[in-house]
């Protein structure tokens, strides 16, 4: 299994503070086996899951230059006409997928174009599927222009137990379709702003694969 490289921090230090905690308690420690072993299989399960929670499974991305794949792994929560305050200053229709912390948590390009902003916004740390999460929580916006001049906004959302989102790109770069250009750690939110008269193909409920599933048609 392909580990992000978003986790190769993550994993050695947690298992040098795992090594250590089991070094100790076998040198120095009373624990009997019987309570060293369940704690034992209780930390190989947490440092499996962390493992698990870093993969990066191989994709084969949709690629339509007029569709608008999914950011993220997930579940659409959100399928609505807003007040798209931040870029458009006029309404959209929010798509927003909420990543548990067992998705794939790599976010990538809705579209194909060249990314005309980007801004970091600190934040609170609301649950993800919060109302307001959107425009309160600390979150990432990027807005990528097609060959056909039309913008889709992708906002990524820290979540009440996600602390920390990573955004690569910068003005001017280049994206392809279902290109990784974020990673958000430890389930979150990502969102995209589309043009009214899209053709949305998702439900509220929706599971939908990052870079695979079709979000709309512009």
């Amino acid at each position: 299994m392909r580990i992000h490289r978003e986790g190769y921090r993550t994993l050695v230090g947690v298992l040098l503070m795992l090594l250590a905690i089991h070094f100790m308690l076998l040198r120095y420690s009373a624990w009997p086996m019987y309570v060293y072993v369940p704690f034992a299989v209780a930390t190989a399960l947490f440092y499996a899951f962390l493992v698990y929670f870093f993969r990066d499974p191989p994709r084969t991305i949709t690629t339509e230059a007029h569709q608008v794949v999914a950011p993220a792994d997930g579940q659409v929560v959100v399928v609505q006409e807003v007040a798209e305050d931040e870029y458009f200053q006029n309404k959209r229709i929010q798509i927003s997928v909420y990543m548990s912390p067992f998705n794939v948590h790599i976010n990538r390009s809705p579209v194909e174009g060249t990314v005309k902003f980007c801004k970091y916004h600190p934040g609170k740390y609301l649950v993800a599927w919060h109302p307001k999460s959107s425009t309160k929580n600390e979150r990432t916006t990027v807005v990528v222009e097609n060959k056909a001049g039309i913008s889709v906004l992708v906002r990524q959302i820290a979540g009440f137990v996600a602390r920390r989102i990573k955004c690569y790109p910068q003005v001017g770069d280049q994206l392809q379709q279902g290109e990784e250009f974020g990673f958000i750690k430890f389930g979150s939110r990502a969102d995209v702003f589309l043009p009214l008269d899209a053709d949305i193909k998702v439900s509220l409920g929706d599971k939908v694969q990052g870079g695979v599933s079709v979000l709309a048609a512009l």
